[in-house]
């Protein structure tokens, strides 16, 4: 485990699934200019530490599905980790996978999307998404950065709204009723970064290269022409989380 600062206002507890898949560029960056101190913990190989010292806790994507405990055996340990930072009432934000642990920590039903969603596509707020404070100053429709073939499964428990939907995925972001500051993104907007979707697109490149496959290099010219745009959006996203805290 790595922190960034240890003088930093607040910290985040942040579990990464995947050698190759760390924070992102844009979190680190959001992070440091909100002063931030994200305290990663690589949950395949190290302990998770004791979330009551944390103000909030971040989850990053990775390969595994969110019944894959046989495989991965610290999807055990985290999901009740994650259970008991809700209970506590901390702060939360997943990403990808993270968003899919939070839908089945609440309730919901996570399985195969009618396609995988890899690259970049438009997705739109919802009526619930435009009021959401978290969202604030986004317009109503972005891109979104997409790499998954799960998804969380509409019909959602009560409490728990859609904030922002796609052509390729009807549940891209949720949120709990009356508790803004608990989040889940489907996208991973926070590593939309030509350095970070370089590394994804070598790391899965046996993934992606299933039919039907995709362009790696549209992928990363979209990349390439997008990542001001994105980072600024994310910036946006991460600061108004955060003033929820």
């Amino acid at each position: 485990m790595y922190s960034r600062a240890t003088t930093m206002a607040k910290r985040f507890l942040v579990f990464q699934h995947m050698p190759w898949e760390g924070p992102g560029g844009h979190l680190v960056r959001a992070a440091g200019n909100a002063r931030i101190a994200l305290d990663v913990v690589e949950v395949w190989r190290k302990p998770i530490p004791d979330i009551s010292l944390y103000d909030g806790l971040i989850v990053l994507g990775g390969s595994p599905n969110v019944n894959q405990e046989k495989t991965y055996p610290f999807l055990s340990s985290e999901k009740q980790a994650i259970r008991q930072a809700l209970g506590a009432g901390k702060a939360y934000l997943g990403f990808c996978l993270g968003h899919q642990l939070l839908a089945e920590a609440l309730g919901a039903r996570v399985g195969a999307n009618f396609c995988r969603s890899i690259g970049f596509v438009s997705g739109h707020l919802t009526i619930e998404g435009r009021k959401h404070p978290v969202l604030k100053g986004l317009p109503k429709s972005f891109s979104l950065f997409k790499w998954h073939s799960q998804a969380v499964l509409p019909p959602l428990p009560k409490g728990v709204e859609v904030l922002i939907t796609s052509a390729a995925c009807q549940v891209e972001a949720i949120s709990v009723e009356g508790r803004p500051y608990v989040m889940g993104l489907q996208f991973d907007n926070q590593s939309a970064t030509v350095t970070d979707v370089r590394a994804w697109l070598k790391a899965d490149e046996a993934w992606i290269s299933r039919p039907p496959g995709v362009d790696p290099s549209a992928i990363l010219n979209d990349a390439a022409e997008q990542e001001k745009t994105v980072g600024e959006q994310f910036e946006i996203m991460f600061q108004n989380f955060v003033q929820l805290i």
